[in-house]
């Protein structure tokens, strides 16, 4: 007696794998047929897993990729030299804490400083700094226009050694400053 199997091949595209639907088979005394099917099964089972195998490491290389841009561009705003993971961050670090010096002397030099008095201190100007992608952002808000403010701003910035690139200002009733900008990196 011969086997007779007649097998029906459809592609799964949500899985992406090869599944083999058997309609009919008949066996003959050595089983034959139930040890081709079994052989196909492990056939398929190898393809799923081949498949899954390369869409892990599709994955993967996109996580790298994404990564290694990030790094790009943590080195560009921190205008770093180093190559390795760990030294970019850590200069992205030093960075980090440079500017925020950076503020606090732009707080000092406005006449901000935190023994002022609460009564003082709602006339202080709001000053927020954001990094940007090759530079950042200062917004400077007071509520009371105070003559005298943008000048002060400006100066401030030229002894931090910042370059204002663009800067927008409003002086009407209240006093908002906008000013986008990097810092002058002098070689010494």
């Amino acid at each position: 007696m011969q086997t007779n199997d007649i097998l029906h091949i459809y592609f799964n595209s949500s899985a992406n794998s090869i599944k083999e639907e058997n309609l009919s088979k008949q066996t003959d005394g050595k089983g034959r047929a139930e040890k081709t099917n079994k052989k196909r099964e492990k056939q398929n089972q190898n393809q799923n897993n081949n498949c899954t195998k390369v869409i892990s490491m599709a994955s993967r290389d996109k996580r790298r990729e994404s990564l290694e841009q990030t790094l790009q561009q943590l080195r560009d705003v921190t205008n770093s030299t180093a190559l390795n993971k760990a030294s970019i961050i850590a200069d992205a670090s030093k960075y980090i804490e440079e500017l925020k010096q950076k503020v606090e002397g732009l707080n000092s030099e406005l006449g901000i400083t935190e023994s002022s008095s609460n009564s003082q201190i709602d006339e202080l100007p709001a000053v927020t700094v954001k990094t940007l992608k090759k530079g950042f952002l200062i917004n400077v808000l007071l509520e009371k226009n105070s003559p005298g403010m943008l000048v002060s701003v400006l100066e401030a910035f030229e002894e931090l050694g910042l370059d204002v690139l663009d800067a927008r200002v409003s002086c009407e009733d209240s006093f908002q400053l906008e000013a986008v900008g990097r810092e002058v990196r002098q070689h010494t």
